[in-house]
């Protein structure tokens, strides 16, 4: 098999996934995932597409990853895999579907407006 690359988006957070076959190593620009990924529930949405299609030590990951924040950046790894894995095996499309993992989350932050403290908040009104 050659090596599968594909490419996730989340917020502000880019991840490039090159899927090949191996024993189940996961690293995160040139990290251990479990370095790079502190908390249980980000190890866990790194590998909820191998977990839902039965394929934790199939492959071996080697993932580029830059911008938006440690969350933002665990959810497009988890896009790109999720990807990969349907790339692979149409079959994992209909596991991975119902569970939402095929879908770029297209929320993003709304922009500050002049003459308002942030996007919505207004300036407090005080009468003197």
């Amino acid at each position: 098999m050659e090596v599968v690359h594909k490419i996730g988006r989340r917020k502000t957070a880019v991840a490039r996934v090159y899927l090949s076959e191996g024993k189940g190593n996961i690293t995160v620009n040139k990290k251990d995932y479990k370095d790079y990924f502190s908390t249980a529930t980000l190890q866990y949405k790194v590998q909820q597409a191998f977990a839902l299609t039965g394929n934790e030590d199939s492959y071996d990951v080697k993932v580029n990853v830059y911008g938006g924040g440690i969350t933002g950046q665990a959810e497009a790894i988890r896009l790109a895999l999720s990807r990969a894995m349907c790339e692979i095996n149409e079959e994992n499309r209909t596991v991975l579907k119902p569970e939402g993992l095929l879908t770029r989350d297209p929320r993003m932050v709304e922009r500050k407006k002049f003459g308002q403290k942030k996007a919505r908040k207004k300036f407090q009104f005080s009468k003197r």
